[in-house]
């Protein structure tokens, strides 16, 4: 599979002009011309072709230089382009271009971010949606030169030949991936693109999506992420993403085969698989508990992963609602980045969302129990993983306090992104305040990402931000404020940089 997946791409080069004076003149006389045609034709045999509506597109993104690709794609967006062509070509040049390896996580946040970037776009006012994508270009550019420094990586077409038939395909990805055979992954992958529904697509992979802590979640935000893009872009794109999603869920860090072998990050994934059995019948029919919430998050400060997952099960046995368990969840790595602001603890944020995602959308009850227990257990994981990373503090979400002040909601919500930097602590206690008396939260996420346009330098800015401002709404009216409060801990105030490329967005666009 290596072979497979690290082919470069042929760059071509012509000569012209004189060389130390000789004339114009063929230096090998007797041999037919190589066309410019021949030479694409030959360096498109070694990388996967895209529909033929988009690719154009894609090989303008991907060709542009970095310092003048926002002016052309301004360029084209006076003349016609749209929206969701952008959106398709930007996401496609990163899995086309971007190795999810060694980690899924790293340069290819240039293919993470792409839907966080276009739910930042969507929740905006319209003079703002182009500002996020624009971003991301520019993103793509400083992730592709990084592929190009590690080797150039670029995504090969398939093995026609081994592609399964659509009655064997649901039977050859379940047996690629319980035996990490990539070779066997990756076609199967492309018969699922050609073969099935976008639903059951979702169902097949979410099995594979968190069964392991390695890359710290990158796996499942890469199954959510990209299912959710599809959505927006068209399935007629789904063939290269699958294949990367794939490659991507099988990556083990050069560790010997999990199928063969006994290892760490695969543990939880097995004792959950045998809880899992032992959950209710009945188990999506309990009660909404803020007092069961609030006792498994006091739990999740000091509890193993093993202990995560046990408590899990004790609750839905006990007739607590998913709900007031992933409560628990959004609120114990809310909290993790209150104790360290680092990028570990944010990673517990997103990954979780990313789990919520997945829990929300599929339907086979033994993928959500799996996918509920797994985002317990990796709860403890990200705890342990700050320890190498600096002091954790003992902040709790929970004894944030409303004080109630003198002065307008307007005031209040500058007092909140004013003091981000300086008073972090202060934020939170002033947005919780700010949400207490009644205010809009929109009014503050709609700040929140304005900030994030303007001061963003990183993916994680926008994966974070969409992550915290998406979740507010999955979590119940008693806890959902304190939430939003612990997201001040990684948003961006109005005392940051601005991240210089507004004015050259706005330039280009003009």
């Amino acid at each position: 599979m290596n072979g497979l997946w690290n082919r470069r791409r042929f760059v071509s080069a012509s000569v012209a002009g004189s060389l130390l004076g000789i004339s114009n003149r063929p230096l090998i006389a007797g041999l037919g011309a190589v066309t410019d045609e021949q030479i694409r034709a030959s360096t498109n045999g070694n990388v996967v072709q895209l529909q033929p509506e988009i690719e154009p597109l894609v090989r303008l993104i991907e060709d542009t230089p970095r310092q003048r690709l926002l002016e052309e794609v301004g360029a084209r967006i006076r003349k016609g382009l749209n929206y969701t062509d952008l959106l398709a070509a930007l996401f496609l040049a990163g899995v086309r271009n971007v190795q999810p390896r060694p980690s899924v996580g790293f340069k290819f946040h240039a293919v993470l971010v792409v839907n966080s970037a276009h739910v930042a776009s969507m929740s905006s006012p319209d003079e703002d949606r182009w500002l996020p994508i624009f971003w991301a270009l520019d993103e793509f550019k400083s992730s592709q030169a990084r592929d190009i420094a590690e080797g150039n990586w670029t995504m090969p077409p398939v093995s026609e030949s081994l592609i399964p038939t659509p009655e064997k395909v649901h039977s050859a990805f379940h047996s690629a991936m319980q035996n990490w055979d990539e070779e066997a992954a990756d076609t199967a992958a492309a018969g699922i693109s050609r073969f099935l529904g976008a639903a059951d697509t979702l169902e097949l992979f979410a099995q594979y999506a968190a069964r392991d802590f390695r890359s710290i979640g990158h796996k499942a935000i890469y199954l959510a992420n990209s299912w959710r893009t599809l959505q927006t872009i068209g399935w007629q794109h789904s063939e290269p993403v699958l294949r990367s999603l794939a490659y991507a869920l099988l990556n083990h860090n050069g560790e010997p085969s999990p199928a063969t072998s006994d290892l760490e990050p695969d543990r939880p994934w097995k004792l959950n698989q045998e809880l899992a059995s032992r959950v209710r019948a009945d188990w999506q029919l309990g009660k909404d508990d803020s007092a069961a919430t609030s006792k498994f998050l006091t739990q999740l400060r000091t509890c193993s992963s093993k202990e995560a997952a046990e408590t899990v099960l004790e609750l839905l046995n006990g007739h607590i609602s998913p709900r007031s368990v992933f409560d628990a969840l959004h609120l114990a790595a809310g909290e993790l980045l209150m104790r360290q602001t680092g990028i570990v603890a944010l990673h517990a944020v997103t990954t979780t969302n990313a789990m919520r995602f997945l829990f929300d959308h599929v339907g086979n009850f033994e993928t959500r129990k799996l996918l509920l227990l797994q985002a317990a257990a990796f709860l403890p994981l990200f705890r342990e993983g700050m320890k190498s990373r600096g002091a954790i503090a003992d902040t709790r979400i929970d004894q944030l306090q409303v004080k109630q002040e003198a002065g307008g909601a307007t005031e209040s919500l500058d007092s909140i992104f004013a003091s981000l930097r300086s008073n972090t602590a202060t934020a939170a206690q002033n947005t919780l305040n700010y949400l207490a008396a009644g205010n809009d939260a929109a009014t503050l996420m709609n700040t929140a990402r304005r900030l994030i346009f303007l001061k963003g330098t990183d993916s994680h800015d926008y994966k974070f931000s969409t992550a915290v401002l998406e979740d507010y709404y999955h979590i119940s009216a008693p806890w959902r404020n304190y939430f939003l409060a612990s997201g001040t801990y990684y948003l961006k105030g109005t005392e940051d940089r601005d991240n210089g490329l507004v004015e050259r967005i706005r330039a280009a666009l003009s």
